[in-house]
């Protein structure tokens, strides 16, 4: 027999054997005991459903869990939470003086990098982000209206419903809540003032 002949045949009878050991290779399962299939069926509309769900559940659990103070509040927080049972005094702004509410505002946000202005109307009206009482976090400001059509008071939100402010005369600085009906029927809006973290700040390169 002819070698060029004999090496023809050889291939010949070897390719079906090979073809088979392929296929059979192809449906032995993975090390994960999962066969892969060719041809992926599409999501059902009920797994769909359920992957909807899972992920609006997924949301609201995680609106369930306060925020945490970033570094700034922390520090604005600090400052006022130090200087309770200070006493009221109209125009004060230190701890040996004495504070009137946008004086303690001042105070507190001292290391913080914004420059407040010294009204609570002023604090109302200028620079910061409005903030729906739904979405406060600490070291927000709340502003009030009292006895009065304009904003004449405001607060350092600490969470939970919970500020701490400079009341009135004969008053000293004290935590108070939003739940009493005389705060919440008074209450006008909040803002954000507090700079962002470093990593929120979008850096521009020129």
């Amino acid at each position: 027999m002819r070698p060029f002949f004999k090496t023809w045949l050889t291939i010949c009878l070897l390719m079906p054997l090979a073809a088979h050991a392929t296929n059979r290779e192809q449906r032995l399962p993975n090390v994960n005991g999962y066969t892969p299939k060719s041809h992926v069926s599409a999501p059902s509309s009920k797994n769909k459903q359920t992957a909807k769900n899972s992920t609006h559940l997924a949301t609201a659990n995680s609106k369930l869990v306060p925020p945490m103070a970033t570094k700034q509040s922390s520090n604005v927080l600090s400052r006022a939470v130090n200087v309770l049972g200070t006493p009221y005094r109209w125009g004060g702004s230190s701890p040996s003086k004495g504070f009137d509410c946008s004086g303690l505002v001042k105070y507190a946000f001292n290391d913080a990098t914004f420059d407040l202005p010294r009204t609570s109307n002023a604090m109302a009206s200028g620079h910061g982000q409005k903030v729906e009482r739904k979405d406060l976090k600490p070291g927000d400001l709340i502003f009030f209206n009292i006895k009065s059509r304009k904003v004449n008071h405001v607060a350092i939100y600490l969470g939970n419903d919970r500020f701490i402010h400079a009341p009135r005369r004969g008053k000293s600085v004290t935590i108070d809540t939003l739940k009493k009906p005389y705060w919440e029927s008074h209450y006008v809006v909040a803002k954000r003032v507090l700079p962002k973290e470093p990593h929120q700040m979008r850096v521009v390169q020129r």
